[in-house]
C-alpha cells in the first residue's frame, strides 16, 4: 500500500511539473464533475485536490491561486448545473434512482432547506456523501436562485481554499521531514 501511494505520489508530482499550463483547466474540469449529482460518486476530487495542494506546498511548481480558482470554478459551476437540473426537471427527478426509492427524500430536503437556508448548501459543501446531491435537491425543492448563488460561490472558494491549504501544508511538512532526515 505505501509503494502505491507513493506511486501516485511521483505520478502526480511528475505530471504537475509537466503539464503546469494545463493545471488550471485540469483542476477546473475535475471540481466540475465532482460537483455534479451522480457523476461525484465516481470522480474523488476531494482527494485530488488535497493532493495537488501536496504538490504545490512540496515543489512550488504549481500557482496555488490559479489552482484555488479554478477549482472553486469548476465547484461552483457544477453545483449550478445540479441546481439548474433540480429545478427544471423536478418531476422527472423524483421519479429517479435513488430519490424514487427514498419518497420521503424530497420532503425531508426541503424541510432542512427550510431550517438551514443558505447553510444548507454550504455545509453540504464539506459533506462527502451530500455535496453533489444538496445541489440538485435545492433545485428540486425551489430553493431562491439568488440565494442558492450566494451560498454555492462563497462556499466553493472556501472548500477550494480549505482543500488547497491542507495539502500545501503537508508537502511543506513532507517537504521539511525530508530535509531533517537528509533525504532531500
Amino acid at each position: 500500500m505505501d509503494l502505491e501511494f507513493k506511486a501516485v505520489g511521483d505520478s502526480i508530482v511528475q505530471f504537475a511539473r509537466a503539464q503546469q499550463a494545463w493545471a488550471p483547466l485540469i483542476v477546473g474540469g475535475l471540481a466540475f464533475g465532482e460537483s455534479l449529482a451522480f457523476i461525484s460518486l465516481v470522480l474523488p476530487f476531494f482527494t485530488i485536490l488535497v493532493a495537488i495542494g501536496t504538490v504545490i506546498g512540496a515543489t512550488g511548481s504549481l500557482n496555488f491561486w490559479s489552482i484555488l480558482c479554478a477549482a472553486a470554478v469548476g465547484a461552483a459551476l457544477g453545483d449550478w448545473f445540479s441546481y439548474w437540473l433540480g429545478k427544471h426537471y423536478h418531476q422527472q427527478i423524483r421519479q429517479m434512482w435513488p430519490i424514487r426509492n427514498y419518497p420521503d427524500l424530497l420532503p425531508q430536503g426541503e424541510r432542512f432547506f427550510q431550517r438551514w437556508g443558505a447553510w444548507a448548501v454550504v455545509l453540504g459543501r464539506f459533506t462527502g456523501p451530500l455535496r453533489a446531491s444538496i445541489p440538485i435537491v435545492a433545485g428540486a425543492v425551489r430553493m431562491p436562485h439568488i440565494t442558492f448563488q450566494i451560498a454555492n460561490w462563497s462556499s466553493a472558494f472556501l472548500w477550494a481554499a480549505t482543500l488547497l491549504v491542507l495539502g500545501d501544508n503537508l508537502g511543506q511538512i513532507v517537504t521539511w521531514g525530508l530535509s531533517a532526515a537528509g533525504r532531500r
